[in-house]
């Protein structure tokens, strides 16, 4: 202590002035509960009241005579006693808070407010001290400025924990603060504990918290405070005395953290060194109050933060790692793979026939397929790698590897565990993927360019058949290049009209009367480049990118817009039928688009046919039947391709407007080699006849498979044998030349095949 406020030898001697100065103010002192001290002019105390006593420990008698100031904050430095005595020297009072510590060693912040007492000459005679405890205040004033500035610099969970335990420390020296996290699945994980070894807080991590697991365990287990005075002796500690006793410890008493639904989040323990008054003591239940409390406030904050990251990041239904996360993270395993010269494999899964699962057991059966295949590719990524949903039944991995063998294999596992049984709903269901393989470098250098690739390489596993795999070529690239180049031109000739995009006609005749009984429209595309692209390439092309329905609008006005030139150059053609898209029955507005266009074409409903497919029927769509009830209305003939070929319905052939049936002509080719193919054909006549429809064969090429559909009864026939499809004009010189439209059979088939 400095010279400047060392007490002078002890001395009984008051002036009589001095003396009832003392009696006044002890007498004030003792009217008031709040602790007061008054000291001499050299700090020495020479009274104190019935309040100091109760809030300090200490009699009169045992302090009279002593220096108050190094009684009672003794961890002051020498500088803080001499300000305080510089500013009672001029006369000024003085304010401040403090840590004073007890008779029996406890801690309390005290608001000490100290002012001078002196003489009618001015000669400082005493000071008088109050003191209020202002320790709870104080304690969360502290903690929750340093926690909440920690939190507000978004430091991590960890370092914020460890910064609580720290100040409890310093408050309270003969303290061991830490803190663990309780999981979900009550699982105890070491957050802080800065003065315990670290060999003790990992032995603690993993540990299931129960009725005798220690004290914090119980403590998370009975939802209340667990205090043990002597962990060599406690049933609690039976199983881990062993590892905290070597380190010096024999008492623990643990609290646990809970948030506002009562639901713990984790403990807060203090470890003593000894057991005694200091265990758990009213200064230490204030700071686990205060501890507690912004703990909990740090833990749910952390969990808040990570809920929303994983909304951010991860797929709801699976806890895959979403598209950003995936595409972030892959990023991360290629370059490690670039920096050790290795490879990588980028798998894209496609479950198959995922929508007949939906269509069977309902979205929540495919959500629950989809959440059992995503735990198998999390299974099957425990080594290495990392997965990700994009969308519906798409997935993607992203293998590190280092051959053609190793890939080979990963794919064999990956299919293999896919393949699994699996039941759903108490149904089995058969689990197979589609796989498209990227390999990074060969394929691509980012992993945008590899899933795409191998997004490329799964489709043309699926066209190969399910359960298949493919890997990606330059040949794929060189292929989607293509394509993408014909769809732009596909857009622009539906657009553009420059007549590159046209239409075939090819006859439908009558076998009874020899008639022509219409005219199917057939669509071709003549590219200013590729030249003629086949049918077959274009139009699944259109389905695929969405231009199916501005296909068939298409091909409807302009069909009809060749009926009205027909007609006008004194052509009798009775009727043209349109393929037209399950889309375009979508459209509520397609009978008001067909009445347009045979009204500015001046022809009646009857001279329009249009083609429907089977999958149509399935869907059930009320505003699909509406718009078929009202163009049956308005009188348009409606036509089924392709029957036998899907799964059509009876029950709708018999309840919908349908006036033709056309036989698919699978069933046309082996007519005449094939007993089970005539008599298919045949009962699908008779089905026709049933219900009153006419049933048209497609595809009929040779004289046998005519006689033998004449023979059964067919009425309308249609194919090679007649005609190939032909552009108008060369239509109207068939139709010229041959006169075919007025003779009657037998038919003279080589003008037909000689026009063809």
């Amino acid at each position: 202590m400095s010279d400047v406020i060392r007490p002078p030898p002890h001395s009984d001697n008051l002036v009589p002035s001095g003396q009832e100065h003392l009696r006044q103010l002890s007498s004030m002192a003792d009217t008031t509960d709040a602790a007061v001290l008054i000291t001499d002019a050299q700090g020495l105390v020479v009274y104190h009241n019935s309040g100091f006593s109760r809030m300090f420990g200490w009699t009169l008698d045992e302090v009279r005579g002593q220096h108050g100031p190094t009684l009672l904050a003794r961890q002051a430095s020498e500088e803080f006693f001499a300000s305080i005595r510089k500013a009672l020297l001029a006369g000024r009072s003085v304010k401040v808070d403090e840590l004073i510590i007890s008779k029996e060693g406890r801690r309390h912040w005290c608001n000490l407010v100290c002012n001078p007492v002196t003489d009618p000459e001015g000669e400082w005679l005493y000071t008088i001290s109050v003191l209020l405890d202002i320790t709870r205040t104080k304690i969360y004033e502290v903690l929750n400025n340093r926690v909440l500035e920690a939190m507000a610099r978004d430091l991590p969970l960890i370092e914020v924990l460890e910064m609580v335990c720290e100040e409890v420390e310093q408050i309270a020296p003969e303290i061991s603060a830490s803190i663990l996290q309780v999981d979900d699945e009550g699982v105890l994980h070491p957050l802080a504990s800065p003065s315990l070894p670290f060999s003790y807080s990992s032995q603690l991590d993993g540990v299931v918290i129960g009725p005798s697991v220690g004290s914090c365990g119980t403590a998370a287990w009975r939802k209340e405070p667990v205090l043990v005075l002597d962990i060599a002796t406690d049933p609690l500690w039976a199983d881990y005395k062993h590892l905290i006793l070597p380190l010096g410890y024999r008492s623990c008493w643990s609290t646990p953290i809970m948030n506002k639904d009562s639901k713990v989040l984790g403990t807060f323990a203090f470890y003593y060194r000894e057991s005694g008054p200091h265990v758990a003591s009213a200064f230490h239940q204030q700071l686990v109050q205060a501890c507690i409390y912004l703990c909990a406030l740090a833990m749910e904050r952390e969990q808040t933060r990570l809920r929303i990251r994983h909304l951010a990041y991860y797929d709801a239904l699976t806890g895959l790692p979403n598209r950003s996360l995936l595409q972030a993270s892959a990023d991360q395993l290629l370059q490690q793979q670039h920096s050790e010269s290795q490879s990588a494999a980028v798998l894209f899964i496609d479950l198959d026939r995922f929508k007949h699962v939906n269509d069977s057991l309902g979205h929540s059966g495919g959500d629950a397929l989809l959440c059992a295949v995503a735990d198998r590719i999390k299974g099957l990524l425990r080594h290495a790698g990392i997965a990700g949903r994009l969308s519906g039944d798409e997935f993607v991995m992203v293998l590190p590897h280092t051959d053609c063998e190793h890939i080979g294999l990963l794919i064999e596992r990956v299919q293999s565990t896919l393949t699994q049984p699996l039941h759903l709903k108490d149904t089995a269901v058969d689990v197979s993927a589609s796989i498209g393989v990227a390999v990074y470098p060969q394929d691509g250098h980012d992993i945008e360019t590899l899933i795409h690739r191998a997004d490329m390489a799964m489709y043309q596993a699926k066209k190969a058949g399910r359960g298949r795999f493919s890997f990606f070529s330059k040949e794929m690239n060189s292929l989607a290049k293509e394509r993408l180049g014909l769809e732009q031109a596909l857009r622009q000739a539906l657009v553009g009209d420059d007549g590159t995009l046209h239409l075939h006609y090819q006859p439908q005749v009558d076998i009874v009367t020899g008639r022509l009984y219409g005219v199917e429209a057939l669509a071709r595309w003549r590219h200013p480049l590729l030249g003629d692209i086949s049918p077959e390439r274009f139009i699944p092309l259109a389905e695929e990118t969405g231009l199916i329905g501005i296909l068939g609008h298409w091909a409807m006005k302009t069909a009809c817009a060749q009926m009205r030139q027909w007609r006008e150059a004194g052509l009798e053609v009775p009727t043209v039928a349109v393929n037209m898209s399950p889309l375009n029955f979508h459209n509520l507005h397609l009978p008001a688009l067909v009445a347009d266009t045979l009204s500015l074409n001046a022809l009646p409903p009857s001279s329009l046919t249009l083609e429907l497919t089977e999958s149509l029927l399935l869907e059930a769509n009320p505003a699909v039947l509406k718009t078929i009830e009202t163009l049956n209305e308005y009188g348009v003939r409606l036509s089924l391709d392709d029957f036998g070929s899907g799964y059509s319905s009876l029950s709708y052939l018999r309840s919908l407007p349908i006036s033709e049936l056309k036989l698919d002509q699978s069933f046309v080719a082996d007519l005449a080699h094939d007993a089970a193919e005539r008599n298919l054909s045949a009962a699908i006549l008779g089905i026709g006849e049933s219900l009153g429809l006419t049933v048209i064969a497609e595809g009929v090429e040779t004289t046998v498979q005519l006689e033998t559909l004449r023979e059964q009864g067919y009425p309308v026939v249609q194919g090679y044998l007649f005609s190939k499809p032909l552009s108008p004009t060369a239509f109207e010189q068939w139709l010229r030349a041959s006169d075919f439209c007025r003779r009657a059979p037998p038919y003279d088939t080589g003008v037909s095949n000689s026009a063809a």
